[in-house]
């Protein structure tokens, strides 16, 4: 996430990887040199190209059924759908913060991390400074958004994930570097982890957040790591794990399958990273590929989704898809 302007100092991504090496392969648009591959060609797609003057921003992402996709606009606040064949559906405007208030590290009020359901029903975070407003929101399928627990208003939630089966939601406060866990049907959050790994370092801390193979991962933009925290037998946090680091200014990050190889999204220098376990990362996709600005990735299958909101370029936020391919 960044801001409305430039203040955004660092960003990036991470995923998961399948048992075996993956490479993400893509060839660019026409004139762009292909990425470096360990693996055969697999064209990038451009599934959508959104409109700047709208503030069609995308700030983060989730799957639906059917190739689709949801999506925030992180500054003007609204929540929407993009069709396989790029159309954008607005689902939803939250409402606009008192007069006077002001998001932290940010300013602008900010809508960031989104997560679906089975049942299709949405939740989202929203930070505006405002107590009345910051904190989880939910939208029903054909229902109107509904805040169902409040944040700190002098926080900024930023990353969310979903543990479907354990009915937990858990998110992951920027400024305040606090994992916050709130059940799916609401109620008062619970500071999960205030682990000084979280912490931010002279902008923002604790980011983009994943539950996988029992445990909570969470990349640190300002300390460019990647870590992990497991759940214990009591449903508390464990200790630290930290998996990988050196990763600057990442912001989300998606697992590319069963293992612990990520992809991740380098905003500000316009690249998708591969992390592998041990830590090692690969620049798999960069601006010649189309990336603008990447803020989140999303997995389905052998097909990454990279949601790029040109905070830094302001010129084309996109939403594109490459082939995942077995590297050699």
């Amino acid at each position: 996430m960044t801001s409305r302007t430039t203040t955004r100092t660092r960003t990036g991504l991470l995923a998961t990887a399948v048992a075996a090496a993956l490479a993400v392969t893509a060839t660019g648009p026409a004139g762009a040199a292909p990425v470096s591959t360990n693996g055969p060609a697999a064209a990038v797609r451009f599934v959508a190209h959104l409109d700047l003057n709208d503030g069609q921003r995308p700030e983060n992402i989730t799957l639906e059924p059917g190739g689709g996709a949801v999506v925030t606009f992180a500054y003007s606040r609204q929540v929407a759908r993009i069709t396989p064949d790029g159309r954008v559906h607005v689902l939803t405007t939250l409402p606009e913060p008192p007069a006077g208030s002001v998001t932290p590290a940010l300013t602008s009020p900010f809508l960031g991390g989104v997560v679906r359901t089975h049942d299709g029903t949405l939740y989202f975070l929203y930070a505006t400074g405002s107590s009345d407003l910051t904190g989880l929101w939910r939208l029903r399928p054909g229902g109107t958004p509904q805040r169902i627990a409040a944040l700190p208003a002098d926080g900024l939630p930023n990353g969310l994930a979903l543990d479907e089966r354990g009915g937990l939601l858990y998110a992951a406060d920027s400024v305040l570097g606090t994992i916050w866990r709130v059940p799916v049907s609401g109620g008062t959050p619970t500071a999960w982890s205030t682990a000084p790994e979280l912490a931010a370092d002279g902008f923002l801390g604790a980011n983009g957040i994943k539950v996988h193979d029992g445990a909570v991962w969470v990349s640190n933009l300002d300390r460019g790591t990647v870590l992990r925290v497991p759940v214990t037998r009591r449903g508390t946090a464990g200790p630290v794990q930290t998996r990988a680091t050196g990763l600057v200014d990442i912001d989300d990050f998606a697992f590319t399958g069963r293992g612990d190889t990520l992809l991740a999204a380098i905003n500000k220098d316009n690249e998708v990273a591969r992390v592998e376990p041990g830590g090692r990362h690969t620049v798999v996709l960069t601006a010649a590929d189309g990336l603008q600005g990447p803020t989140s990735l999303a997995v389905r299958g052998s097909t990454a989704y990279v949601a790029s909101a040109a905070y830094f370029t302001d010129d084309d936020p996109n939403l594109l898809s490459a082939r995942i391919v077995p590297g050699a």
